[in-house]
């Protein structure tokens, strides 16, 4: 085997290497040449020739769903407008309702308080005897309200004027109206 010296594979490569450019130098000048200036190119835009007549109509269909859907959907955005301020509207009303009748309800109870107090007030004045006939004559659960709003003094002489099975069946209600009360 003959062994060359170093620079004979250097050599070799620095002449391949120069040939390739060389080669490749010759069309660059050319291609330089035939290339429109560069002011030419800036000045001038390209022209892009017309579509086919089929690919412009489906654009333009395509073009005129978009806008009919747009349309459409700001049609809706319009109708949501206007439901959601009618929906507004009614709840200030509901809400304006719910007030008054809240108010209706408070004077409602507070009235029948009142009258259920000033009744009471009346069994308590009356005497013993008469208090308790005319508890006596009320349905036991309507006489057992009554007697329960009663002073203990007031309510004990009136249950002693009425009949013992009347008397029993008012302070059985009274006793256990609040059984199923929850304690906690």
């Amino acid at each position: 085997m003959i062994r060359l010296p170093r620079s004979t594979f250097t050599l070799i490569a620095v002449l391949l290497a120069a040939s390739g450019a060389i080669r490749i130098g010759f069309g660059v000048g050319e291609a330089m040449a035939r290339a429109p200036e560069a002011t030419d190119a800036a000045a001038a835009p390209m022209e892009c020739p017309a579509p086919p007549l089929a690919v412009a109509q489906a654009l333009s269909e395509r073009e005129a769903r978009l806008a009919d859907r747009e349309t459409a959907f700001d049609e809706r955005l319009a109708a949501l407008d206007l439901a959601e301020a009618a929906i507004e509207t009614r709840l200030e009303e509901l809400a304006k309702a719910e007030a008054d009748l809240d108010r209706m309800v408070t004077l409602s109870d507070g009235a029948a308080e009142q009258d259920l107090t000033r009744l009471v007030a009346v069994y308590e004045a009356m005497k013993p005897v008469d208090s308790a006939r005319l508890l006596a004559a009320m349905p036991v659960e309507f006489a057992a309200g009554f007697l329960g709003r009663m002073r203990p003094e007031s309510a004990a002489l009136a249950l002693a004027g009425m009949e013992p099975d009347t008397a029993f069946a008012i302070t059985a209600l009274i006793a256990g109206r609040n059984a199923l009360a929850p304690t906690e």
